[in-house]
């Protein structure tokens, strides 16, 4: 496969990923405010800091109204993680590509498109946010699920498995870092009580994960809990440990991944894989969660340019 088209089915599944995820944590957040009426600016700081937004969100001036800031996140091009600007990206990955993808993933990528557009233009999501958030949700999902029933899981599938699952276990540490900085009870007494719990919760929702740790967790939230859930869960389709692990899968499905030495992806990406999984949540938080997750985010951006690196540079021509 052309380093070209492998690249654009990568970035679009990652384009895809981050839309879904940015959607998600929008809602969240937004139903928060129900619970935490005061101060209501400040509750969406630590979402705009997963992204790395604060310094554009101020940059731009951008209110402090709920409504400005879900504008913000969901239609301002200046905002390259908006909803918009990443479906726009995936779209136009979609559109180099379409003669190795189905005709049905290029039609879901497009009205998914299409429909925020509609929704930018003719303001409905005002009246209705979580409609329009759940509808993003919807349409990312529904692109996973056509892409797995109608493209030949061969090469260019692999690219899109791994866009995908490295996009999303990069989100997943960053929402737990980022969470967990900002939620940081301020006295011990707040440790366990109704805020605290509240807030861990809308950790959980925010990568659709709170019903499933309820499944498997039957006491109180407790953060080495949610963090063990969220970092090392095998089973959990969000939780980073399962990322990695099929992320690996995908890569090594590569052509040239099985060669000796290993290229610099699959030793950098292994490595990571193994760590985790002989790593304990009391080691995790005697080293300090956010200076694990951050460490986390700095590999996977490492595996990102070694990707890049190996299967997407082309080689200037002599």
């Amino acid at each position: 496969m052309l380093s070209r088209a492998a690249e654009s089915l990568y970035w679009m599944a990652r384009y895809m990923e981050r839309a879904e995820d940015v959607a998600r944590i929008v809602d969240v957040n937004l139903s928060l405010q129900l619970d935490r009426p005061d101060n209501a600016a400040e509750q969406w700081r630590p979402m705009l800091a997963i992204g790395e937004l604060e310094e554009l969100y101020d940059s731009l001036g951008v209110g402090s109204a709920t409504e400005d800031v879900l504008h913000f996140m969901s239609f301002r091009t200046e905002n390259p993680s908006s909803i918009l600007s990443c479906l726009s990206l995936a779209r136009e990955n979609a559109r180099s590509v379409r003669e190795i993808i189905s005709s049905e993933m290029w039609e879901q990528v497009n009205s998914t498109y299409l429909e925020v557009i509609d929704a930018a233009e003719t303001g409905w999501w005002r009246k209705q946010p979580h409609r329009f958030f759940q509808r993003v949700r919807i349409g990312s999902q529904a692109y996973t699920g056509v892409c797995s029933a109608t493209m030949t899981h061969g090469e260019g599938w692999h690219f899109l498995r791994l866009g995908e699952l490295l996009e999303r276990a990069d989100e997943t540490s960053r929402i737990l870092d980022v969470k967990y900085h900002f939620l940081l009870p301020r006295g011990a007494e707040d440790v366990g009580g109704s805020l605290d719990q509240i807030q861990w919760a809308s950790v959980l929702k925010s990568v659709s994960g709170y019903e499933m740790f309820r499944k498997r967790f039957h006491d109180a939230i407790r953060p080495a809990s949610v963090a063990s859930f969220l970092l090392l869960d095998t089973e959990f389709p969000r939780a980073v440990r399962y990322c990695l692990v099929r992320a690996e899968n995908a890569l090594r499905s590569l052509p040239g991944a099985s060669a000796e030495p290993p290229n610099d992806a699959v030793r950098l990406l292994g490595r990571l894989r193994s760590e985790f999984d002989y790593k304990a949540v009391a080691e995790v938080f005697a080293q300090g969660l956010h200076e694990f997750c951050d460490s986390v985010q700095a590999r996977l951006a490492a595996v990102g340019d070694a990707i890049h690196r190996t299967y997407f540079a082309l080689e200037a021509s002599s």
